[in-house]
């Protein structure tokens, strides 16, 4: 079963940068999806990106569409999500996640269940 692990979580300032790692291992077939939710305190979780395993198709929800960018590396095995100008309502936990079903309706509508640890990301303003 393939196993994710995130990096590159922490704290930033407003307006700054930070880019996120989800590196796969134990991989036998690529997932179709990989995507990127998070969750702040007291929310639910949130879809922020996916993108299709080939890298082309790619989705963001409403809240990060235009500032967040998500790549797929699959020589190395690894999703980002470059979070351009983050803001303190970007606050959560981040975590990757792979979908090995069906995609037919894009992968915004695939079943992930394959979860990392999950990352911090703290936004100060």
């Amino acid at each position: 079963r393939v196993h994710l692990v995130e990096s590159g979580g922490g704290s930033v300032q407003a307006g700054g940068s930070l880019r996120l790692s989800c590196a796969a291992s134990r991989i036998t077939s690529r997932p179709n999806c990989m995507g990127w939710f998070r969750q702040a305190p007291g929310k639910g979780r949130e879809l922020v990106a996916t993108v299709h395993r080939g890298g082309g198709s790619k989705y963001y929800g409403d809240s990060v569409k235009g500032r967040f960018t998500i790549s797929l590396d699959n020589a190395q095995n690894t999703v980002y999500l470059q979070l351009h100008s983050p803001k303190p309502d970007d606050t959560g936990m981040y975590s990757c996640s792979a979908s090995y079903g069906p995609y037919d309706y894009g992968c915004e509508n695939s079943a992930f269940d394959i979860w990392g640890q999950g990352n911090q990301v703290t936004v100060s303003s």
